[in-house]
């Protein structure tokens, strides 16, 4: 083996290490969840009997553009059940379309109806989200709790009621709750994604939160205690996650959170890939920036150094997409050691990457399934392989989004664009272009990626590397599968819908 051998060995196996290292993270949740899951948080008295005086709740709903679904947000949040006198419902409006429009006579017709609402309407956008929210919430200084809905939530009508009473207790700052899936069978696409966030909802934050590490909120479907925000120094708009970097820095003044897995909000899955790429290249960017700049703090506070690893696996787990970004363009040069150095060593360098990633990521999310429907779940784990794959597919998307975290680039608030999924007003919105998710030319790599592994495929069959050939073939279908859906899947939804339309 020649030095340049080496070097290429020694690289190849640093990778698969902190790929593996990420992956076997996976098995710490999943062991946590097992250990943890029975450990619910205390039950609470009904809200009639939890307080003598009801606090006071505003409900905040910010709003960008969103001509689609923020009649049906305001109709489903009027409904709540929780007294008139302590409620006040906030549309958030930065909309710089009709939804403002929109927005304003809903306001107006349920503030008639007598529901304690008011709306709001900034022309400049400063702070994006975190700034309305932090706008809004200055602007109503008496009320105890604040409540937040993003646009494609309905929250079931007994949501105040559930959560509220957890707040008798003084050093609980943040409850949130399960987001569930309204579309979650449009598509293969809206299937992975339900299982990529069950698995995070159902797994992640339940062993977290009971296992006494820090979990986050997660922008929408929770209630914060407003001292708990202002004492953390309120909504900041240095990160695109507002939400996380929030969490962590109340989390670090010593606020408790609860997290409740048995109460869901319905929410709308992104349906076109497009979409799903901004909203993941938000979350991956938002999330380093947030490590970078919340890890210090947390090095240097007096907790445990279980939490601070903890908080340390959670905060920069999308590194792994730069590795996968290495692994994705050497895999196939490694095929050559197979063929000149025999199949026992080699394999020994894919098989800690089979246990710690291929394997963690299946039984996680398997996991997940079977925790979130027992019924359902096991007729899921056939999504599994599509989970596995689109995750590879979005390799280049996030490692993007994480170089630009690390190189300190900054980039606007990117929101996810909604499309009423399930409602009569989703044909509309399908046939409009105006929130379709942009493009880029990242397409263009992954179709270069899945044409590459295309040459791979044909490779393994002229050399008879049959045991490389799964991987292969996985790699092939996440690239090209992600680059086919982001060219022409709006174009085939559109077609389909003036197809059935009647």
């Amino acid at each position: 083996m020649n030095l340049y051998e080496q070097a290429f060995l020694t690289l190849y196996f640093l990778v698969l290490l902190v790929l593996c290292f990420y992956g076997s993270h996976r098995y710490k949740m999943a062991i946590l969840y097992r250990r943890h899951k029975t450990k619910a948080p205390q039950k609470t008295l009904s809200l009639e009997d939890s307080f003598s005086t009801f606090p006071k709740v505003l409900v905040q709903l910010p709003i960008y553009n969103e001509r689609f679904v923020v009649e049906r947000l305001i109709e489903q949040v009027a409904k709540l059940r929780y007294p008139k006198s302590a409620l006040l419902i906030q549309v958030l409006d930065d909309s710089t379309d009709d939804s403002h429009e929109i927005a304003q006579a809903c306001v107006t017709h349920y503030a008639e109806q007598g529901i304690p609402i008011e709306y709001r309407h900034r022309t400049d956008r400063k702070g994006f989200k975190a700034g309305a929210l932090e706008a809004g919430m200055k602007a109503q200084q008496d009320y105890d709790l604040i409540a937040i809905f993003d646009a494609d939530f309905l929250p079931q009508l007994d949501f105040l009621e559930q959560l509220v009473p957890h707040f008798t207790d003084p050093t609980v700052g943040m409850v949130q709750a399960r987001w569930s899936h309204i579309n979650r069978e449009d598509s293969l696409l809206t299937q992975a994604q339900a299982i990529l966030l069950d698995g995070h909802f159902m797994i992640e934050h339940t062993a977290r939160n009971r296992a006494g590490y820090f979990f986050n909120f997660n922008g929408t479907a929770g209630i914060w205690r407003k001292s708990c925000i202002e004492e953390a120094g309120g909504w900041h708009h240095d990160t695109i996650t507002e939400d996380l970097d929030l969490s962590y820095r109340a989390q670090l003044k010593g606020w408790r959170f609860i997290y409740r897995n048995d109460i869901l909000a319905p929410a709308e899955l992104p349906i076109e890939m497009n979409a799903f790429k901004n909203q993941q290249h938000r979350w991956a960017k938002g999330s380093i920036q947030v490590a970078l700049k919340t890890l210090p703090l947390m090095f240097r506070s007096s907790q445990p150094w279980s939490v601070k690893y903890e908080s340390f696996c959670h905060l920069t787990g999308n590194i792994a997409y730069l590795m996968m970004i290495l692994l994705s363009l050497m895999h196939p040069f490694a095929l050559r050691l197979r063929i000149d150095h025999g199949w026992r060593e080699t394999v020994l360098l894919d098989f800690p990457f089979f246990l710690g990633a291929t394997v963690s990521v299946l039984i996680f999310f398997g996991l997940s399934q079977l925790e979130v429907d027992a019924q359902k779940g096991l007729k899921r784990l056939k999504y599994l392989p599509a989970v596995l794959g689109i995750g590879i597919g979005l390799t280049i998307n996030n490692a993007k989004a994480t170089l630009e975290a690390l190189m300190g680039q900054q980039s606007p608030f990117v929101r996810t664009p909604k499309w009423a999924a399930g409602d009569q007003t989703q044909g509309k919105a399908l046939l409009s272009n105006v929130y379709q998710g942009s493009r880029g030319l990242m397409p263009y790599f992954e179709l270069a990626l899945g044409l590459y592994y295309t040459l791979t495929i044909s490779y393994c069959f002229q050399e008879g590397l049959w045991f490389a050939l799964p991987f292969m073939l996985l790699f092939q279908w996440g690239f090209l599968y992600t680059a086919w859906l982001s060219f022409f899947q709006a174009y085939f939804l559109q077609k389909k819908h003036i197809k059935d339309s009647p």
